[in-house]
């Protein structure tokens, strides 16, 4: 894709914050701390539906996890969202990634249905237990209300130096012209990268880097700036199931000299950069560039027990760099439900979480029977 393609892309996102009626909102949050008893399949084997666009579905590969819960009493459905939920049930549990629907239902009357449907099903079964709580997956769509989360980590883990780097949204073109003002206000610094406020759909890869004031033109509302961490093209994206994580190491960003400069407006993707697989020229570092400690497994485990509370969320992922000047652990994203791509354990990971779900439920069910 073009430069001009790319400044184009970046400027057609919207800012999504999905549509929840108050007691859906009540009945999921309620939910969470509490049991209902729900119904079982009449072999007595618990039912596990997944939710998920038929690309989510194959790159995680449905079919072979199916596999191995049938060998451990669990029996997976791949629900229709098209379809009548209520013949598809009854369900214990429904993991889902319902991001495309909740994000093109602000302007597509089918996907409204289909998404208030679906809440209408879980309202009429408060006993099942989503993974994870629309709600909370619905304001992650918004990269500026995670990257207010996550500015508030360097106080909560301010023990383990874990921070959040600088950030500014832009609603519209008209706040071009107080940019710089802003930016001084918020403790933004040159270089930027520019992201869509949107953190889903193709378009939310399409990023830029500005280097000046005079690249502040090429910023197309609604996104999001955020100051530039020089980190040594390292990427470590922390994969989390339920109580379990897991960190993988992914190519970056290499370094900017800190400042602005006269550069032109770097236009690209991120998934060309941050991929298993990627080779850009936007991540070779010069051989003179020493390399960074990896990060601290305390640290980490502490900043994923802190999201895990601050989410509400089971399944999720943040992007975590190490600032290169003051080796300071900085996370940059959140990410909805990720591919854990390289996690070999992702499978028997899932497939515990989603039995102590289950245990716990059983659990709760128990003993508002005996009260």
């Amino acid at each position: 894709m073009g430069a001009a393609n790319r400044r184009a892309a970046i400027g057609k996102s919207r800012h999504v914050i999905g549509q929840m009626t108050p007691d859906f909102h009540k009945t999921v949050k309620w939910r969470l701390h509490a049991g209902h008893t729900a119904s079982h399949s009449m072999s007595g084997r618990s039912r596990v539906g997944f939710c998920l666009s038929a690309k989510k579905r194959k790159r995680m590969n449905l079919a072979a996890f199916s596999e191995m819960c049938a060998g451990h009493g669990v029996k997976v459905v791949e629900i229709d969202l098209g379809q009548p939920l209520a013949p598809q049930g009854p369900f214990d549990v429904i993991v889902h990634k319902l991001s495309d629907v909740i994000v093109e239902s602000e302007h597509d009357q089918q996907s409204k249905h289909l998404l208030a449907n679906f809440q209408s099903y879980v309202l009429a079964h408060p006993g099942t237990v989503l993974l994870d709580p629309l709600p909370a997956m619905t304001r992650l769509l918004d990269r500026f209300t995670s990257y207010q989360i996550m500015s508030k980590l360097h106080k909560s883990l301010r023990d383990w130096r874990i921070c959040s780097p600088p950030y500014l949204a832009i609603h519209s073109t008209g706040d071009l012209a107080s940019v710089q003002t802003a930016m001084e206000e918020q403790g933004l610094s040159f270089p930027l990268i520019c992201k869509t406020r949107v953190a889903h759909g193709s378009l939310s890869h399409e990023m830029c880097l500005i280097f000046s004031a005079g690249g502040l033109p090429d910023v197309r509302p609604p996104c999001v700036l955020q100051s530039f961490v020089s980190h040594g093209a390292v990427l470590h994206k922390v994969f989390v199931v339920g109580d379990r994580h897991f960190c993988v190491e992914r190519p970056s960003l290499k370094n900017f000299p800190s400042g602005p400069c006269d550069r032109k407006t770097i236009f690209f993707n991120s998934h060309e950069v941050s991929k298993p697989e990627s080779s850009s020229h936007l991540t070779a570092l010069d051989e003179q560039t020493p390399s960074l400690p990896p990060p601290s497994s305390e640290a980490m485990a502490a900043l994923v027990q802190e999201l895990r509370v601050q989410l509400g969320m089971a399944l999720f992922g943040v992007d975590v760099i190490i600032d290169i000047r003051t080796h300071t652990l900085t996370a940059i994203d959140i990410n909805i439900f990720p591919g854990y791509e390289g996690v070999p354990q992702f499978f028997p990971s899932l497939l515990d979480h989603i039995k102590k779900v289950l245990d716990q439920r059983s659990g709760a069910s128990g003993f508002q029977q005996n009260t």
